[in-house]
């Protein structure tokens, strides 16, 4: 009997899929303070930097690094938790940016 050893590889597109999925579950995480009003702005003074720290994580470079920074500004501002950052940061790397 012999132990064989599988090794599974991602491929670059499972990758990019993955990216986006987590991106939009992060997205819906940053709008959940429309759902406690008062309470909801408050959350957003913890949720902004580690927001902002996990898109700079995601993305490497100056894409990470200004995503980030709009990530923090977004979800520290009342009433801007609406911009979908991490799908935009996911849409620019891999159609904006590839096409320069």
């Amino acid at each position: 009997m012999s132990n064989e050893i599988q090794i599974e590889t991602t491929s670059r597109s499972d990758y990019k899929i993955g990216k986006l999925v987590l991106g939009i579950v992060l997205d819906l995480v940053g709008m959940l303070s429309y759902l406690i009003p008062v309470a909801g702005e408050f959350a957003d003074i913890i949720w902004a930097p580690i927001a902002a720290f996990t898109l700079a994580n995601m993305y490497k470079g100056s894409v990470g690094k200004i995503g980030g920074i709009v990530t923090f500004i977004e979800e520290i501002v009342p009433g801007l938790d609406f911009i979908p950052t991490f799908t935009l940061t996911w849409i620019y790397e891999y159609y904006i940016a590839k096409r320069k």
